[in-house]
């Protein structure tokens, strides 16, 4: 067992804030099932502390008490793990297939559901307004359970990347066409946008397809979903609607 040192404590905490992740390079995971995805993907660790004994194969592991690891969890709950990784640099991929981009999304825990449904679907490259929450971020990163390892995401400014794609471009709006009546491109960018405001009216005046996910219930209270679920059906459509 060892003591994890102050100037460990006070690297390890600085990595809650964006400029530090930045600076440094690095995040944090914890947990065995993420940390494991991490390393099975080929992100570099740069230390893991752990108090079970050999519960990963790697020379930088270093055991540690319960009490130790609570003093550099940021979980209510510490899990048996933390491991802090390279953020690794961003992929030139081409412009096939499906992309998603999001416009101003704030939330982490939406955005690591996000992550885990563009593995799911096999999205592979996704795009963010500079604006939308760091994918680094501690809680983004414990929600996406290590998807976020097979993910190409990069962070741009928005209204240049529509601009600029040879693409068709569509955008999630309430008062877009049923996308269940639209006739879906297997090659194209799908917009979703903010929690509260939705996508701006720069974004939307950029985009001619606008489409919606129709309401059945009977009872029209409901205002919107949230951008997750919306997102979870849009990528099952437009997968069905290609993949037939």
């Amino acid at each position: 067992m060892i003591l994890v040192s102050k100037s460990q404590i006070k690297l390890i905490s600085s990595l809650q804030q964006k400029k530090y992740r930045n600076k440094w390079g690095l995040f944090v995971a914890e947990g065995p099932k993420v940390i494991k995805e991490l390393i099975v993907a080929g992100l570099k660790t740069h230390s893991v502390y752990s108090t079970i004994e050999g519960l990963f194969d790697l020379t930088e592991t270093q055991l540690v008490s319960e009490k130790e690891l609570e003093k550099i969890s940021f979980l209510k709950n510490a899990n048996n793990s933390v491991a802090l990784f390279e953020i690794p640099k961003s992929k030139v991929c081409s412009e096939k297939g499906l992309i998603l981009a999001l416009d101003a999304v704030r939330d982490p825990g939406n955005l690591g559901t996000i992550i885990r449904l563009c593995d799911w679907f096999g999205v592979s490259k996704l795009i963010c307004s500079h604006d939308t929450v760091d994918c680094y971020n501690p809680k983004v990163i414990q929600a996406t359970m290590g998807s976020i390892a097979r993910l190409n995401i990069q962070y741009v400014n928005l209204n240049e990347y529509i601009s600029e794609s040879k693409l068709p471009v569509f955008a999630s709006e309430m008062k877009g066409e049923n996308i269940y009546k639209k006739r879906l491109p297997e090659n194209a960018i799908v917009i979703l946008g903010n929690e509260a405001n939705g996508i701006s009216e720069e974004v939307l005046n950029l985009v001619k397809n606008k489409i919606a996910i129709p309401q059945f219930g009977k009872v029209q209270e409901t205002e919107s979903l949230n951008v997750a679920t919306a997102t979870s059906i849009i990528l099952s459509e437009f997968k069905r609607f290609t993949e037939q």
